[in-house]
């Protein structure tokens, strides 16, 4: 692989799936609109939800081709059309701002799902596949901005979130199973949600894509004139990218680029447009649809609760099956909305605080009962006709049969098989192409977490570790960090009298080379869209940050190691490459350290309490004695020390990512405690502390060798020197 790392899209590869997620996949697309987006938001994990997402993407892309712009469009050329777009997008979106209260909440509401979304197609760009190109690192940049830079409540989610809530609009969670209820989402608002979360599970094989959309969503800047709000990413910056696109694309992914640009073009028009009518259809409104529509929401949870009510000559809970014409009909000649001694009336006074249905409904709909209650007392009775909300439906029809027809060209039913070491870490490193091999490679990382739990009566006797449990605290656990730390990676550690053999170290070095190569693996898909609101999730997404240079190609670790091995005369191809399964550098004996950590990466939220100790032993493996002695050796034989020398720093239990990573596990138990109570903190701590056991389980082999216990795969003359 040549540096710097020019790719702008992987080769195309078909994707293979089980028969089973085929069944799954179908089950899930005959979910309404609605289901569909919570599912795809929810599930980052299965195979069924990756094949939901191509089908969507094949349902919105295929065959959608922009002849708009030039093949040789520049980047400022393409910047003047999307301008042009958003000028016009301007003028409508500054008509609904400046609409009345009631109509510009209805609008915000119903634009939140995808607002929230903004950005999450870059959740997981940069994977094991992706790194370290060109392009991916300048997207992570990008990415690192909306995410607050690590601080969850300065992220472009919670930035939006906010400004909804000064709006007055209150929203929960965008995991939530009320949001969509919430926001009274259409069909046309979940599907295009749902387009943007398909391109989040499948961003590495729809890389070109991925940048059209990413650059025409961002500088279209939507959701920043809806709210008010400057951008986060300044366009120029967004153009930067866009021209580094054009200057190492080919032909084919520009056409791929400019899909994607023309898709998103095409689907924020369409959002706004039908933001407008949905802005007509309320402001067209009468007084007794916008009451039928509050009756209509309630009615469901109401009758149980009004039994001895009447309305007419029949119990409330009967006339809640009526047609809702009928309903109001009856119930304005009720007795309960007429004026009372104090010029109220039953019903407003039951609404009131202190009423018997206080709290039913919020300000806003008790704001419309009391004025249709005026009405009614003033002897109004305008004809009642409910007018639907079908805002968007024909384009929601259209847009669902296209993804609904069935499996896309490039999808292969095939079963995995039970793959070697090689071609299994070619699968994992290409999972987007293999989500078949999701399922083994879930049971292969909890075996390995079983059983590392060996480790817990015997591993105070680790050479570089101490995997022994202990009932955790906050100060234990910073104890035992503290006391691995100095007794067995610093106190030990002594200068080499004789640094072996340029060959050895070549050797040696060529040992950890694989673990290297997937470095950070095991966080790159944590603290994704609807899994970044701690100030643990935050954390984690800083550490991999750090990992990956933060987007700066000089400092992505993927880009020091190639350096490192370079020196060495050791030139791999990319691990994402078919020929690296036949590359003759690297032993085989030490696959099995890189395929659990990518394993493990492929689910955060299953095997999360796991992630969290992993990455505390890991982060703290590499410092003191073992990386000083590495630093000797390259140096004595002019290698370049640069990846050595960014772990022994960056890694510090002072303040860098070891101590990090004991705070994140403080941090995440003490939620624990304060949700589940004290009880629940052992459980989950006990859960952490295997995955920092599954670490020590591949360093500590000679420890396991006493014990009898069935060890990984490296030999006991290598894993000493593991990294």
């Amino acid at each position: 692989m040549e540096l710097p790392d020019t790719t702008v899209a992987l080769a195309r590869r078909g994707f293979e799936f089980s028969a089973r997620a085929c069944e799954e996949a179908d089950a899930i697309m005959a979910l309404q609109p609605h289901a569909l987006y919570l599912r795809l938001l929810r599930d980052q994990e299965s195979e069924a939800v990756h094949l939901a997402a191509r089908r969507i993407l094949d349902g919105f892309l295929a065959g959608h081709m922009d002849n708009s712009l030039p093949v040789d469009a520049s980047a400022d050329h393409i910047a003047e059309e999307v301008s042009r777009v958003r000028d016009d997008l301007a003028a409508a979106i500054g008509s609904l701002t400046n609409s009345e209260p009631d109509i510009r909440d209805a609008v915000l509401r119903q634009r939140a799902p995808i607002a929230l979304l903004g950005g999450c197609w870059l959740d997981v760009l940069s994977q094991p596949a992706t790194q370290p190109s060109m392009i991916v690192n300048r997207l992570f940049a990008h990415h690192f901005t909306l995410r607050g830079e690590g601080n969850p409540h300065r992220s472009l989610y919670h930035l939006r979130r906010r400004r909804l809530e000064e709006s007055g609009v209150y929203l929960p969670e965008i995991g939530a199973t009320e949001l969509m209820a919430r926001t009274d989402a259409r069909p046309l608002t979940a599907l295009h949600a749902c387009f943007y979360l398909a391109l989040s599970r499948l961003p590495a094989g729809f890389l070109p894509e991925l940048a059209g959309v990413h650059y025409a969503v961002l500088a279209l800047g939507v959701d920043d004139l809806l709210h008010g709000m400057a951008p986060m990413v300044r366009e120029p910056d967004l153009r930067e990218m866009l021209a580094t696109f054009l200057e190492l694309a080919g032909p084919p992914e520009l056409a791929r680029l400019r899909t994607g640009l023309a898709l998103a073009l095409e689907l924020e028009r369409e959002h706004v447009a039908m933001l407008g009518e949905l802005a007509v259809w309320h402001q067209s409104l009468t007084l007794e649809s916008k009451v039928a529509a509050i009756v209509a929401r309630h009615a469901p949870y109401a009758g149980r609760h009004h039994t001895r009510v009447r309305v007419g000559e029949q119990p409330l809970a009967e006339t809640f099956t009526w047609p809702i014409e009928k309903f109001l009909a009856e119930f304005r000649e009720a007795p309960q909305l007429r004026r009372t001694s104090d010029g109220l009336s039953g019903f407003t006074k039951a609404i009131k605080f202190g009423g018997p249905m206080f709290g039913i409904f919020d300000e806003r709909e008790a704001a419309t009962f009391h004025a249709w209650v005026e009405t009614v007392q003033a002897g109004e009775r305008p004809d009642i006709v409910v007018t639907p909300c079908t805002v968007g439906d024909p384009r929601a029809r259209a847009r669902g049969a296209a993804f609904a027809a069935g499996l896309p060209a490039d999808v292969v039913i095939a079963d995995p098989g039970e793959p070697g070491d090689r071609e299994l870490f070619y699968r994992l490193v290409n999972i987007e192409n293999y989500p078949n091999t999701r399922p083994l490679a879930a049971r292969r990382a909890a075996k390995l977490f079983d059983d590392a739990e060996i480790l817990f009566s015997c591993g105070a006797d680790g050479r570089y570790t101490d995997a022994s449990y202990f009932d955790y605290s906050p100060e234990a656990l910073y104890q035992r960090a503290d006391q691995v730390y100095w007794e067995k990676l610093v106190e030990p550690y002594r200068p080499l009298e004789s640094v072996p053999d340029r060959d050895e170290v070549v050797f040696l070095q060529t040992t950890y080379a694989l673990g290297a190569l997937v470095d950070a693996t095991w966080i790159h898909r944590v603290a994704n869209l609807g899994r970044y609101e701690r100030p643990c999730d935050g954390a984690l997404f800083a550490i991999y940050a750090d990992e990956v240079g933060h987007g700066d190609l000089r400092k992505n670790h993927i880009t020091l190691i190639h350096r490192a091995l370079r020196s060495m005369g050791i030139d791999l191809p990319h691990i994402r490459e078919a020929a690296f399964m036949e590359q003759a550098d690297l032993p085989d004996d030490l696959y099995g350290f890189s395929l659990h950590q990518l394993c493990m990466a492929l689910f955060p939220d299953t095997f999360f309490n796991e992630i969290l100790g992993y990455n505390l032993a890991i982060e703290m493996f590499g410092l003191g004695e073992l990386r000083l002695h590495e630093i000797q050796k390259l140096r004595h034989h002019g290698f370049d020390d640069c990846y050595e020398q960014a772990h022994l720093t960056i890694d510090n239990l002072s303040a860098g990512h070891s101590k990090q990573a004991a705070d994140i596990i403080v941090s995440y138990l003490d939620e624990v405690r304060r949700v589940l109570g004290d009880a629940a903190v052992q459980q989950e701590w006990r859960r952490v502390w295997r995955g920092y056991a599954s670490l020590a389980y591949f360093v500590e082999h000679a420890l396991l060798k006493q014990h009898h216990s069935p060890a990984p795969t490296p030999t006991p003359d290598t894993i000493d020197i593991l990294l």
